[in-house]
């Protein structure tokens, strides 16, 4: 972390056992994120409670560039799992962010659509026209719903576009 960790305890003791385990917490952060510029941790009992017994609430404020990142783990019994479930959460919410950063976010694949063009059910494929003209090859191993006898020419159809060293395929191919 480029800043110190700053440890605020509300409606609680201090203790050296609950300030380690702070620490080493926040110190594992910086293995998913490395650029952590601010770490406020807040674990309080709020005043007013509703049923017996103590309730830990865990508050996270991460600052890194461009972003605040705020985690919240309500009402827990025992301190040290609310920590912990807190903690889980920024190290989630540190990942992804540091994913996006870098681009690595993966993308879902566009699903496009067509109408069978021509079935050459002996040899096992046949052809898709997309909706801008184009004619995509694909397999009876490509087709997810019906299967492939069930198609007809000018079914409507889904798939997803695929290049192979052939040119453009269709792949996961169903009926709309």
């Amino acid at each position: 972390m480029q800043l110190p960790l700053q440890i605020t305890l509300r409606n609680i003791p201090a203790s050296d056992a609950l300030d380690a385990a702070i620490r080493e917490k926040a110190a594992k952060l910086d293995l998913f994120y490395a650029h952590i510029m601010r770490c406020h941790v807040v674990i309080e009992v709020p005043a007013k409670h509703k049923h017996q017994g103590k309730e830990f609430t865990v508050r996270i404020d991460l600052t890194v560039p461009g972003k605040e990142i705020v985690i919240t783990r309500d009402h827990h019994e025992d301190v040290y799992v609310a920590l912990r479930d807190a903690f889980d959460i920024a190290k989630r919410q540190l990942e992804d962010y540091g994913n996006r950063q870098r681009g690595d976010i993966k993308m879902h694949e566009v699903e496009s659509r067509g109408r069978v063009a021509r079935l050459l059910r002996d040899e096992g494929y046949g052809f898709i026209q997309s909706l801008d003209g184009r004619e995509l090859y694909f397999s009876a191993e490509n087709v997810a719903h019906p299967g492939f006898d069930q198609l007809s020419s000018g079914m409507p159809v889904r798939y997803l576009e695929e290049m192979a060293s052939e040119g453009a395929q269709a792949k996961r191919v169903s009926a709309v």
